[in-house]
């Protein structure tokens, strides 16, 4: 079984080990937004919106849960939480991922040093990773710095700092295991991703007590066991990585090159480079894609803030459309054309290749002839065109992207997936089951657990269910670009 916790829902998947789906469960939950750019999850909800939808998939499937073999654990990242280590109670609500509340902390940084060297050079070399509200380092000074009565507890070890995943363990385990893997460590901007050790200066830069911090594992190992009041009986947690880095798992992107494109709440591009942990000079972000047997598997990745998120906000905030299928009927309608309407869905900034948290959304080019279908259009395509940015900038750090494997919950869009390879000039592949976040989570439990050999035998999961060619004329591609070059241009001068 595969859990899944992210930005907006829990859900949870059971497959056989063949990777076919044998029952699904979802919940979705609201944010919190206390204030402009401060985004918020209850952590209660998130357990228990987890632990329903493992329930849930269960008594779907029809079995009883000793027939589960093991559970894979998959995550929104860089969310942070810290919680009491004996009662299990947080301190705060978790501060997502997109949140921005230390973007100014974030600027003064730029000018900081650490040992003689820019932090942000430190930073990097290190990490891998930007200065940036983004990850959980600056979430986590924030917490320690803000909640009172807090720091003393931290500086004793009675608290547990986590991402989702070493929240859920800790849940699920009942406080027997405070641990992450290394993808996780490594969004965290306090991990070492060259020697696979927290950063003991930066522990001290951001004043955070290392004995807040879980251990770290390898991606697929013994992480705990379930405690059996929780879905009905003890199963062992084998397998745990970030959302993004499970997707890379789950389409099989094994080799150097191979390169996954998912489409949730944001939009996440990451590509294999093997052993090599490339340096980025496009400000692109140098991960772990996996940790196996203690060998590290290195990754470039590219983060877009607002993908699927923009849809939801075209439902909830402006009535525009009443399902996501409406963007794809609208992009139909219009053939395309977005008759010079372009979007730059900049709700909390720009992430990758800009990183300007500041920067905040427009829509421009609106004429008495724009109508509905052609905004709705432009939304669809502002992701696209942002990951054509993102793919330039592969290529320009020596990653270039000859195929394209997709996935998310946007994907099952037709026109999306076409229309990603028309401006992207490469053939997309949409698998099977566009869910490959978790199916990567059950994998990587599969292999930790021996239900697979290895990587390879994993793989076997997946399975391609459209090719996607690119078809569209050079000169419509350019003209297309150039629009919304000019669109994010404005946007970066309006912040």
């Amino acid at each position: 079984m595969a859990l899944d916790q992210g930005t907006s829902s829990s859900r949870a998947i059971i497959y056989t080990h063949g990777g076919d789906v044998v029952s699904s469960a979802q919940h979705a939950f609201d944010m919190i937004f206390p204030a402009d750019g401060w985004v918020e999850q209850d952590p209660e909800t998130l357990w228990q919106t987890t632990l329903q939808s493992g329930r849930d998939a269960i008594a779907a499937a029809g079995i009883n849960a000793e027939q589960l073999s093991c559970i894979g654990i998959t995550n929104q990242r860089e969310t942070t939480l810290l919680w009491d280590r004996a009662s299990g109670q947080s301190v705060y609500n978790a501060i997502v991922w997109q949140d921005r509340r230390t973007a100014d902390r974030c600027a003064h940084m730029q000018s900081d040093q650490l040992q003689g060297e820019p932090l942000e050079a430190v930073l990097a070399a290190r990490t891998g990773l930007v200065i940036d509200p983004y990850f959980s380092s600056t979430k986590l000074a924030w917490i320690l710095r803000n909640v009172g009565g807090i720091r003393a507890r931290a500086e004793h070890g009675d608290l547990c700092f986590g991402t989702v995943d070493s929240y859920l363990i800790w849940r699920l385990t009942n406080g027997g295991a405070h641990v992450t893997d290394a993808t996780n460590a490594s969004r965290t901007q306090l991990f070492d991703i060259h020697t696979q050790q927290w950063c003991t200066d930066l522990l001290e830069y951001f004043e955070i007590p290392a004995a807040v911090l879980p251990q770290v594992a390898d991606s697929a190992g013994l992480f705990g066991i379930a405690n059996a009041e929780w879905f009905g009986a003890e199963i062992p947690i084998s397998g745990v990585a970030g959302d993004q880095q499970a997707a890379l798992v789950g389409q099989g992107c094994f080799s150097p090159g191979m390169t996954k494109s998912t489409y949730g709440t944001g939009c996440f591009i990451m590509t294999n480079t093997g052993e090599q942990a490339l340096r980025s000079e496009e400000k692109l972000l140098t991960t772990v894609a996996y940790r196996l047997a203690g060998e590290t598997t290195y990754a470039l990745e590219g983060s877009i803030f607002v993908a699927g998120v923009a849809v939801k906000w075209l439902r909830d905030q402006l009535g525009l459309i009443d399902s996501p299928a409406d963007t794809q009927a609208a992009f139909e309608r219009t053939g395309g054309d977005n008759q010079g309407v372009y979007v730059v869905p900049a709700f909390t900034g720009l992430g990758a290749p800009y990183w300007q948290p500041d920067v905040r959304g427009l829509i421009t080019g609106l004429t008495l002839d724009s109508n509905r279908d052609h905004v709705l259009t432009a939304f669809l395509q502002s992701v696209v065109f942002q990951t054509q940015e993102l793919l330039e900038a592969m290529h320009n750090d020596g990653a270039t992207v000859e195929r394209l494997r997709v996935d998310g919950g946007m994907t099952v869009n037709d026109a999306l997936c076409q229309f990603l390879a028309d401006i992207l000039d490469v053939p997309v592949q949409r698998p099977v089951n566009p869910e490959t976040t978790a199916l990567g989570a059950a994998m990587l439990a599969g292999i930790g657990h021996g239900v697979y050999a290895d990587l390879a035998a994993a793989s076997q999961a997946w399975h391609t269910e459209h090719d996607f060619q690119p078809g569209m004329e050079a000169a419509r591609r350019m003209e297309l670009l150039t629009g919304y070059q000019r669109a994010t241009a404005q946007a970066l001068t309006d912040a």
